[in-house]
């Protein structure tokens, strides 16, 4: 029996690869101009107008609990479903769809590289990249936060 592939798209954060699972990813946007809103969680970076629909926008490094850095012609953002929910995350750069074994992923250690282990998946173990930490998008947001995030999209 064949075990069925996971199609991962792979995005940077910190120079760390990172792989979300690509059946969440609506699509692949170019960093544009966020319009911030006030009385939000640090990590709500605003929200943009996306083919007309009110997007939340979430920096994944600031929810991962990582360093800012400035924006390059790489970051982007992954328009993302989040429990019925869709949402922007900004990422470094986007750079790979793949395709991955369930053979190769194995659990989270407790701590990886700073990243709390309740949002990775696993971590694949991948022959020519080294290790994956496979977020886990639905875990990226509480309820309540995802709550707020869809407070935001509404107001």
């Amino acid at each position: 029996m064949q075990e069925t592939l996971t199609k991962t798209i792979i995005f940077k954060l910190n120079n760390q690869e990172y792989g979300a699972n690509i059946a969440q990813i609506l699509s692949i946007e170019k960093l544009q101009e966020i319009v911030a809103l006030p009385q939000t969680s640090n990590f709500i970076k605003g929200i943009i107008n996306l083919r007309g629909a009110v997007t939340p926008i979430i920096d994944l490094r600031t929810r991962l609990g990582m360093n800012q850095i400035d924006e390059t012609e790489q970051t982007r953002i992954l328009i993302a479903k989040v429990k019925e929910v869709q949402v922007g995350l900004i990422v470094d750069e986007a750079t790979d769809v793949i395709d991955i074994s369930p053979e190769v992923v194995e659990e989270t250690p407790e701590l990886v590289n700073d990243v709390d282990h309740r949002y990775l998946k696993g971590v694949a173990k991948l022959e020519d990249r080294g290790m994956l930490l496979l977020l886990d998008l639905d875990h990226v947001l509480s309820n309540e936060e995802l709550t707020e995030v869809q407070q935001v999209a509404q107001d």
